[in-house]
């Protein structure tokens, strides 16, 4: 069937968002960009706002939500984290009343919309955090060797000595609590301070984001430690080289001098009795401060000297404390790096300069943007490419869009059908656009013949270009 033509209406009259037959996912700009706007500037009840939060504790909304929801590849997260749950659930030795209550009380967090936008996105963190401490008791018969002489071996091989036995040989008082600030303090709270920031002064569902990134990087950290156990650098200062074996305490390291300085038991107990005392690669001390670095520089790029410098500090310390070696502070932070690029790259809203707080968005604008070959070429859409011969009452032919329209008028000349002048797209440039994914341009004669990047008809055979997916 022959395509109905384009009525011919003065700009002013023409609903471009209607009409634009440009593919929703190749438009610039606000239309082409995962959005979500105010109904109005005072936000009446039900207004889908970008930056409105639930109050409603009834559940049945998000039940209905979830028989209409259309599951996608992405959504075996939760499966995953349904998983890790039930089996850090199953090895721990508590009743099986106590774990009924507690699978009871998770689902019912997730169900009701005023807690469900808090702990939907930040699942993984509470996830990491149950899976880290259950997983001491996993029987010591499923797991595997504890290697001792990787590590050291990796440090000589890489940096040509034992860095952290250099740092930590010689060793104050002040340079005790210097370290211990973002070792043992700026650990536990960077993360809330840091999700603060973002809920408040970030672009709206950017804090979901970062909590992901945050809870699956450590669920992935803790999993690489459980299958490739490695002794850290105090176990080498205590026992040489000598096999390790399950069932062997922990060690505090150089945070035992803080607890002599402050006279209380904040480390000694907890690190003697840590869930994994063989978790030294990656260092979750170095990516966690990495993937928080990264993230903060995105959405606050004055402060990257000092994120860059609390990086440091914090490898530093690891070090100095003699927990980690200087291998597993760069596996850690490339960990963190991986997560960062792509949360960027396809869920991060983007940061408007002009806003301040949350609360000052009307939209967002989700991922990176992407460039397709015709903007490379000099045009917004491809579509100036295409000029038609001018005809006797000088018609224009306007695209248009939501924020935008472009108005390719004609030229005058006379050539081949393929030349520059003759008003058509050239086949080449035709055969890459079509290689790329971003146009499929067929043109139409008034008797319904079709050319598609092959020799075009006659000039006044034409009577119309379609543009379609």
């Amino acid at each position: 069937m022959k395509p109905p033509k384009l009525p011919l209406l003065s700009p002013g009259t023409i609903n471009f968002a209607k009409l634009n037959p440009i593919p929703r996912r190749f438009r610039s700009g606000r239309s082409r960009s995962h959005q979500k706007r105010r109904s109005s500037p005072y936000f009446p009840p039900g207004a889908n706002d970008v930056t409105a939060l639930q109050t409603s504790f009834n559940p049945v909304p998000t039940l209905r939500q979830l028989r209409k929801h259309k599951w996608r590849l992405m959504d075996i997260q939760y499966f995953a984290l349904a998983a890790l749950t039930l089996f850090s659930l199953a090895i721990t030795p508590s009743a099986p009343l106590i774990k009924t209550l507690v699978v009871f009380a998770i689902v019912m967090v997730l169900l009701m919309p005023a807690t469900s936008q808090f702990f939907l996105p930040s699942m993984p963190i509470w996830t990491y955090l149950l899976y880290f401490f259950c997983s001491r008791f996993i029987d010591a018969k499923y797991r595997p060797h504890i290697w001792v002489r990787v590590l050291p071996a990796l440090e000589n091989v890489l940096y040509g000595a034992n860095l952290s036995n250099i740092l930590s040989a010689h060793t104050h008082p002040v340079l005790d609590i210097i370290a211990w600030i973002p070792y043992g303090l700026g650990h536990f709270a960077a993360p809330a301070i840091c999700s603060l920031v973002i809920f408040f002064f970030a672009a709206p569902k950017s804090l979901p984001v970062f909590a992901k990134a945050f809870g699956w990087l450590n669920a992935l950290g803790v999993t690489l430690q459980l299958v490739f156990p490695c002794t850290p650098p105090w176990y080498e200062n205590e026992h040489g080289l000598a096999p390790a074996a399950y069932g062997m305490q922990g060690s505090p390291a150089g945070l035992a001098r803080i607890d002599e300085i402050l006279g209380v038991d904040m480390y000694t107990t907890s690190f003697t009795t840590a869930p994994v005392p063989f978790g030294a690669f990656p260092s979750l001390h170095s990516a966690d401060a990495v993937l928080e670095a990264l993230f903060m520089s995105y959405f606050f790029p004055r402060l990257r000297p000092f994120l860059a410098t609390y990086v440091i500090w914090v490898w530093w310390a690891t070090m100095y404390l003699n927990h980690h070696y200087a291998v597993d502070l760069v596996g850690g932070a490339l960990l963190s790096a991986a997560f960062f690029y792509v949360s960027k790259a396809r869920y991060l809203p983007q940061q408007q300069p002009d806003k301040a707080t949350r609360w000052e968005y009307d939209y967002v604008e989700v991922g990176k943007q992407r460039t397709v070959l015709d903007e490379e070429l000099g045009g917004r859409y491809g579509l100036d490419l295409m000029q038609r011969k001018q005809s006797a009452d000088s018609d224009e032919w306007t695209i248009g869009s939501s924020s935008s329209f472009r108005t390719a008028s004609s030229s005058s000349g006379s050539g081949s059908g393929s030349g520059s002048g003759s008003g058509m797209i050239s086949p080449a440039i035709l055969d890459e656009l079509n290689q790329q994914g971003a146009l499929s341009v067929v043109e139409m004669t008034p008797h319904g013949q079709v050319w598609e990047g092959g020799v075009p008809p006659r000039e006044g055979d034409l009577s119309e270009v379609v543009v379609i997916r």
